[in-house]
């Protein structure tokens, strides 16, 4: 996920749209980055068997968030239309200054808000 030269604006959509979280196979590093930067939460599977497990319809919901921690697994859950659940383990590598950036909402709203407390 993530490829190309737009990769910038690229991790801008997803959080325009109100994601919170992109949950992938794998990363080109450098979006990876970016989507931290503006404040989501890249996440892999754990179990990489899980992406199978997704159907069209299921909605992902993230646990936990503000418990976040650096090297820390994060608990998703899969609700399916029939309503039932799988819980997986997101394996995220936010450091201790993009979870700020993640809780502020971006890296540039944590700025602004450093700037207005000063």
């Amino acid at each position: 996920y993530g490829e190309g030269s737009s990769r910038e604006h690229a991790a801008m959509s997803p959080r325009h749209l109100g994601a919170a979280a992109i949950i992938v196979r794998s990363f080109a590093r450098i979006h990876e980055t970016h989507l931290k930067k503006q404040g989501l939460l890249p996440l892999t599977f754990a179990d990489p068997a899980t992406y199978d497990q997704i159907g069209e319809d299921d909605r992902i919901s993230v646990l936990g968030l503000a418990d976040l921690q650096p090297e820390s697994t994060v608990r998703c859950r899969i609700t399916r239309p029939d309503g039932t659940t799988v819980d997986f383990d997101g394996v995220q590598t936010l450091s201790p200054e993009q979870i700020d950036w993640f809780k502020a909402g971006s890296a540039l709203n944590l700025i602004r808000q450093k700037v207005a407390d000063a």
